[in-house]
């Protein structure tokens, strides 16, 4: 079997599972947060549940729309506040949290080997830790609560095997937009998209976050990496106990749907171009596109890597005039690591906003919603019409250091060719 395959054996109580089987498995973790959460707290209540199943096994993020920008919002939040309450559930309130895909491995909600479901689609961000995580419905979520399973058909694998060193300015954010590009939006519909090879033994948890979060952006049910020594030194200090890795890794002999191969070492930036997350070309096929707006953040790349990289390019630089750059850390530790370092004060001479850890302007939340006819450069994961303010604007989604590049030049860069000019 395939890692995800002897997961979901795990949970199911079986000892083989197959790709097309149909199992009734055991939820280590559920997440939900103050967008979808009042549906499946309305669900839960609708289908006369009085208890979630364990209480210690749910985790109630708010993170969307932090502050509450509007009534709605803050009704939604004090629903959230008060089934959390009632229910005695850790709550990761507004202050106390941040993205919740980043604060759910902060605070040691995800182990190798665990089965995680959240009722939102870039849950799948956990198998950068071994761990089989997707996301489901509000409706799921609420039946989840009430019963502590979920069924699952067993998915068909894809193995992504990755060779080849990150130029200076290359990312994994790249390798996945090139991937997806690839592939495509249905390349893996319903599959498991398994990273592996020299480059992702090498990569940091950072790194493999982003590979993970953007699986569904490929029609994935899961992205998964073995987990390995730098699992264990992300999470030994954050987890009370860590699995055997060595029962979580994939059989020789385990069988895949398809084996695709890619090496990173000439690989250029990559622009995935609005408006799907697989039309995606090199930097260098982009021409003269003026951005109104850069945004670094959401769960994709707002970690503390990504801003170290981010404040290497804008240091000493301006953000051009015109241009609004929003820099939003993923969590309070990230933020608090980001003063502690100087890379705040960084963006602030440059010119840049930075706001509280949130989601931001990924999901048309509160901060940053483009006008009609706007251009932003983002580093998250959909670039869809509408997806950030008007149906009349343009999203083009790059890695941290293309999206500071350009908030310096005011366009499209490559930030390999800001260095030369220097």
């Amino acid at each position: 079997m395939n890692i995800t395959e002897k997961i979901l054996a795990t949970a199911s109580d079986k000892k083989i599972v197959v790709s097309g089987e149909i199992v009734d498995a055991n939820v280590d973790v559920l997440m939900t947060h103050d967008l979808t959460g009042p549906l499946a707290v309305e669900a839960f209540k609708k289908i006369g549940a009085k208890k979630v199943w364990d209480n210690q096994k749910v985790v109630v993020i708010l993170d969307h729309q932090i502050p509450a920008e509007s009534i709605k919002a803050a009704e939604l939040h004090k629903t959230m506040r008060q089934f959390a309450k009632e229910q005695k559930l850790r709550l990761y309130d507004v202050g106390r949290g941040g993205v919740c895909h980043q604060v759910m491995p902060e605070q040691g909600y995800v182990t190798p080997g665990a089965v995680i479901v959240g009722s939102d689609s870039h849950t799948c961000t956990y198998g950068a830790f071994g761990a089989f995580s997707t996301g489901i419905g509000s409706t799921e979520a609420a039946a989840v609560m009430t019963t502590g399973k979920i069924w699952f058909k067993v998915p068909q694998a894809i193995k992504i095997v990755v060779n080849g060193q990150f130029n200076k300015y290359t990312t994994p954010k790249d390798l996945v937009l090139n991937i997806i590009g690839k592939l495509g939006v249905d390349g893996a519909i319903y599959k498991s998209t398994e990273f592996t090879g020299p480059t992702i033994h090498e990569m940091s948890i950072a790194g493999r976050m982003t590979l993970c979060n953007m699986a569904v952006e490929m029609g994935a049910k899961n992205g998964i990496i073995e987990p390995d020594n730098i699992t264990k030194e992300y999470l030994q200090k954050r987890v009370k106990t860590l699995p055997d890795f060595a029962a979580l890794k994939s059989d020789k002999d385990a069988q895949y749907a398809q084996t695709v191969e890619f090496d990173v070492s000439q690989m250029e930036p990559q622009i995935a171009c609005p408006s799907s997350v697989d039309n995606v070309k090199p930097i260098s096929e982009v021409g003269d596109v003026p951005v109104d707006q850069a945004f670094i953040g959401s769960c994709t790349n707002g970690r503390i890597e990504d801003l170290r990289l981010a404040a290497q390019i804008l240091k000493g630089k301006k953000v051009k005039d015109g241009v609004r750059a929003l820099i939003i850390p993923a969590s309070q530790e990230v933020y608090k690591q980001a003063l502690i370092e100087g890379l705040t004060e960084i963006f602030t001479d440059a010119g840049a906003v930075v706001c509280g850890a949130a989601c931001g302007p990924c999901l048309g939340g509160h901060i940053g919603l483009l006008a009609a006819g706007e251009t932003c450069i983002s580093t998250s994961n959909r670039n869809f019409i509408g997806r950030m303010g008007s149906t009349q604007a343009n999203v083009y989604l790059a890695s941290p250091a293309v999206v500071a590049a350009s908030a310096v030049t005011g366009k499209i860069t490559d930030p390999t060719i800001l260095e030369e000019k220097q």
